[in-house]
């Protein structure tokens, strides 16, 4: 059985017999619903006239990528989906199958087909197939020998090869709202035959809000939660509580990655709350990032950087403060490494912005690609030798600090960038004081 192998069903028309199930059967496979119309959630996709519900009800089912996070039901409506159209459903994990046992399923289902019946291949966690693996099924996708529908939690953009992707359509499943989780609990607490419905196990309204809580839109999750409640207190007796369901619960358990897109998805939250100047919202995914076991200093990795492309000269103790901080989670780790961060990020946050810094060194380095190596000016040069002093290196040169003001209006660009303007700084924070001050100067310098 693959690792969404939950089955959700929702109010409607009574159900068709239960089917046989063995001994010991996790309660999410045991309250697998039959058709389509027991399914919870995804009503996008498979309510009256949505996708895929239409795809089934013509019998033409096309090879498919399902992309949703655990729990979302992707094994599940795979299944419903090769029921509905009478296919032969085989199901394999991309974790632990290889080319060889792929191989064996398309002989078999080239022999299928020759006999009028289509089959379907589902490959669990299809990311985890390799390029060359990938590859392999190409021929046969392509020729009709099988219809694949592949099941995956992340961006099939980045881990499905271009080719295969091409030949798939792409459905994206989401997670369970508390309203269809709580659903889910209610119809397991009630269902005599598949269900616990036999042990006398009842959760009072706020235990099963708790529950739905800690489940984190997974109903597999929620499942598994509530049988290890009936396993904890095998007697019936008064409705369980919320304590109850948190100390069966343990730990919470995060959704997140350290190199995929849950990963991606939740820095990219916490620099554009930075961005936006909201605390308490990158105080979040801060806390969401470390809650999650994110490594703490590539979290302060990301707030040097920040200080720097963001904030810049709009206020200059911002970059000192996240290298501080940095510094500061290196050397005491956590979980006190916590505090610097929590204090460069709010310093972040409410620090007056400007990307005027990064932008310049961009439009600059711009420029090098486009000009080359343009001559040094000959004022600009260093003149160490008396050759070098004989040749121009040098001559012309005002020192600054000669100066009265301390400024000298030569120009320092090679002559085909003599009009070029690199920084612009912005009306914000500390760097309005700049902007004035480079207006005067390269207002004198032109003159």
């Amino acid at each position: 059985m693959s690792g969404d192998s939950l089955d959700l069903f929702d109010s409607g028309p009574a159900r068709p017999p239960a089917r046989r199930v063995l001994p010991g059967t996790p309660l999410a496979d045991r309250m697998r619903p039959s058709s389509l119309d027991e399914l919870v959630g995804q009503a996008h996709l498979v309510a009256p006239g949505a996708p895929l519900r239409a795809l089934a009800e013509s019998g033409r089912l096309p090879s498919l990528v399902l992309w949703g996070p655990p729990g979302s039901g992707k094994t599940t409506l795979a299944r419903l989906l090769a029921a509905a159209t009478d296919a032969r459903f085989v199901a394999y994990s991309a974790v632990t199958v290889g080319v060889k046992e792929i191989r064996e399923a398309v002989e078999l289902a080239a022999r299928e087909r020759a006999g009028g019946r289509r089959t379907v291949l589902f490959l669990d966690e299809i990311h985890r197939f390799n390029r060359a693996q990938q590859d392999a099924l190409l021929p046969h996708v392509e020729s009709g020998t099988v219809t694949l529908i592949g099941a995956t939690t992340e961006n099939p953009s980045f881990e499905v090869n271009a080719a295969l992707l091409s030949r798939c359509r792409v459905f994206t499943l989401r997670a369970l709202t508390a309203e269809e989780l709580a659903l889910l609990v209610e119809r397991a607490l009630a269902d005599g035959e598949r269900g616990l419905g036999a042990s006398g196990l009842a959760l009072d309204p706020e235990a099963v809000a708790a529950l739905v809580g800690l489940a984190d839109g997974d109903a597999r999750r929620a499942l598994g939660l509530l049988e290890t409640l009936a396993g904890l207190h095998p007697q019936p007796g008064a409705p369980l509580g919320p304590d109850a369901v948190r100390e069966a619960a343990g730990r919470r358990v995060l959704a997140h990655d350290r190199d995929r897109e849950a990963h991606y998805d939740v820095v990219s939250a916490l620099i554009k709350s930075l961005r936006a100047s909201d605390p308490d919202a990158a105080l979040y995914w801060l806390a969401r990032m470390l809650a999650a076991g994110e490594d703490p200093l590539f979290v302060a990795r990301r707030l040097v950087i920040f200080a720097a492309e963001d904030v810049g000269n709009a206020e200059p103790a911002a970059l000192g403060l996240a290298t501080a901080a940095f510094l500061a989670v290196e050397r005491i780790g956590m979980p006190e490494g916590r505090i610097p961060l929590g204090q460069a990020v709010t310093f972040l946050a409410c620090a007056p912005k400007s990307n005027a810094s990064y932008r310049g060194i961009e439009e600059a380095l711009a420029a090098v690609e486009r000009t080359g190596s343009l001559a040094v000016p000959l004022h600009l040069r260093n003149a160490p030798t008396p050759l070098l002093q004989a040749l121009g290196y040098g001559r012309g040169y005002r020192y600054p600090h000669d100066e009265p003001d301390g400024f000298v209006p030569d120009p320092n660009l090679p002559p085909e960038l003599a009009d070029a303007r690199f920084y612009e700084p912005r009306e914000s924070g500390a760097e309005a004081a700049i902007a004035q001050r480079l207006a005067g100067w390269r207002a004198r310098r032109r003159g």
